[in-house]
């Protein structure tokens, strides 16, 4: 964000309003007249930020970051942002996953020389966007040198991600990849003071501000707001393919968001109708007595599945909002034991009923198989289960944290079969030619989504089989613990 007046305040705000995108970490930068300011730790952002904190946090320009792990590990090291000295000093934030990092660590340290002190491949973009601008830059830094580091970045790096990165005492410069995988948007508000602009993963953090949404950034474009407010753009990737993630409609995105001109709660609501045609197709004689959602993303397709079908629509769940997503948990013992302690059934609307639960999607089966032991316990006489999408059977490999294929219940398994391991008297999934419709409706201009978790076709083209199973190796829960374990023996080494 490049404001008029002091945008601390204002970043964390925004945070607060994305903190589903990552609650494992939290960060805010600002430059104050060449000054950084930097506050990032563990935790959720109301737990990273008090008051004495926000009050250091001075500048009219900012950079801040929710995060949950995908590459890397959970340590305190990897919040971002992220900071590297030169040239000028950059801080940069990043959503998404990089397919080449190893290889191009590497180079970083092998032919760049530069040195590395996480895992994450965040700093390893960073290290490389400092490389290129370092090589761009002429004797006063222009636009156009910065966007000249951003084409030898699309050029050296693979898979997806959304950048924004704050150069000291010059500007905040955001671009996301050429396959525009993971979302980025722009805003401006016009102030009495002047224009302000920001950027964010998802157009409620705009809104939220009062800021007016201007657009998504486009696959492969950069754009480059300057420290007195003004905005550059450019196209910085040859051979664009806008491929973006429709995990993001399906899940992850709050449903108040517009993600490449297309409303996330309008897709939804398209999911329920397109499912529902699907559940009359299969069972045209049911005998659903209640529709119940598992809160919250599932609700609105849940709704127009009762609608459709001729029967209620009840709240048969109450959720304690003080519970973390339990999708993005990092162990498997972790979101079992958070399943019961995150929700609990409301018995009069179960018992002696045969009810359809219907979720946004089913990803290790863990979660699903025991809300469906909860509801039998709640007194149900059959418990049917409808997936707004289709059956999860590969890997993400983008930025979204289901990497171990052998942790996909739907991996390597027929419908039937998951529908035993996960417990259902019956299972229904969205076919993905339906969900690909639901999603697109609004915006004839993508024709194709990454739709790699359902169908194992990854858009970028680089992704192979030892990739995966070096995958498989290390995100699976079991290395996750591992590291989790030594990071906490570092933790106490350091406070000894």
């Amino acid at each position: 964000m490049v404001g008029q007046r002091p945008v601390g305040l204002a970043l964390y705000d925004a945070l607060t309003v994305l903190q589903h995108r990552g609650q494992d970490a939290a960060g805010i930068a600002t430059d104050d007249d060449g000054q950084i300011h930097e506050r990032k730790r563990n935790g959720l952002v109301r737990d990273v930020f008090q008051h004495h904190h926000m009050l250091k946090l001075t500048g009219n320009m900012g950079i801040g970051h929710v995060r949950y792990p995908t590459a890397g590990c959970a340590s305190a090291s990897e919040a971002q942002p992220f900071y590297v000295n030169s040239p000028f000093g950059i801080c940069l934030s990043h959503n998404g996953n990089l397919t080449n990092a190893d290889e191009l660590a590497q180079l970083l340290i092998e032919d760049d020389r530069r040195h590395l002190n996480t895992r994450s491949d965040s700093e390893i973009l960073l290290n490389v966007f400092a490389h290129e601008l370092q090589r761009a830059a002429s004797a006063r830094l222009t636009p156009a040198d910065i966007f000249a580091a951003i084409e030898a970045v699309h050029r050296r790096c693979r898979g997806g991600y959304a950048v924004v990165a704050m150069i000291i005492g010059h500007g905040v410069v955001a671009f996301r990849d050429p396959h525009g995988i993971r979302p980025v948007v722009i805003g401006r508000r016009q102030t009495s003071r002047g224009v302000e602009h920001m950027v964010a993963s998802e157009s409620v953090a705009v809104d939220m501000l009062d800021f007016e949404l201007l657009r998504d950034i486009g696959a492969g474009e950069a754009v480059f707001i300057d420290r007195d407010g003004r905005l550059h753009t450019a196209q910085c990737a040859e051979n664009v393919r806008h491929t973006p993630c429709i995990f993001e409609y399906v899940y992850f995105a709050r449903p108040d968001s517009i993600i490449d001109n297309i409303s996330v709660y309008k897709a939804r609501l398209r999911m329920g109708e397109r499912l529902v045609q699907k559940i009359l197709r299969e069972r045209p004689d049911h005998d659903i007595d209640v529709v119940i959602p598992i809160p919250d993303t599932s609700r609105t397709s849940a709704v127009q599945v009762a609608h459709h079908l001729g029967v209620k629509y009840r709240e048969g769940f109450i959720k304690n909002r003080y519970i973390g997503r339990t999708f993005i948990m990092p162990g498997q013992e972790l979101r079992k034991k958070s399943v019961r302690s995150k929700l609990n059934a409301i018995d009069l609307e179960f018992r002696g009923k045969n009810v359809l639960l219907v979720d946004d999607s089913i990803v290790r089966g863990t979660t699903s198989r025991q809300i469906i032991d909860i509801a039998r316990e709640a007194g149900a006489r059959k418990v049917y289960f409808a997936s707004a999408a289709p059956p999860v059977r590969y890997p993400n490999v983008y930025g979204i944290d289901m990497p171990a294929a052998s942790e996909l219940v739907a991996n390597g398994r027929t419908e039937q079969e998951v529908c035993r391991l996960i417990g259902a008297d019956w299972l229904v999934y969205q076919d993905l030619d339906d969900l690909v419709r639901a999603v697109r409706h609004d915006n004839a201009d993508i024709e194709e989504f990454d739709t790699s978790v359902f169908s194992g076709h990854y858009v970028t083209g680089d992704v192979t089989q030892p990739y995966l199973d070096e995958l498989e190796r290390a995100r699976s829960d079991a290395a996750k613990a591992d590291r989790a374990r030594q990071d906490q023996g570092l933790a106490r080494i350091v406070g000894l």
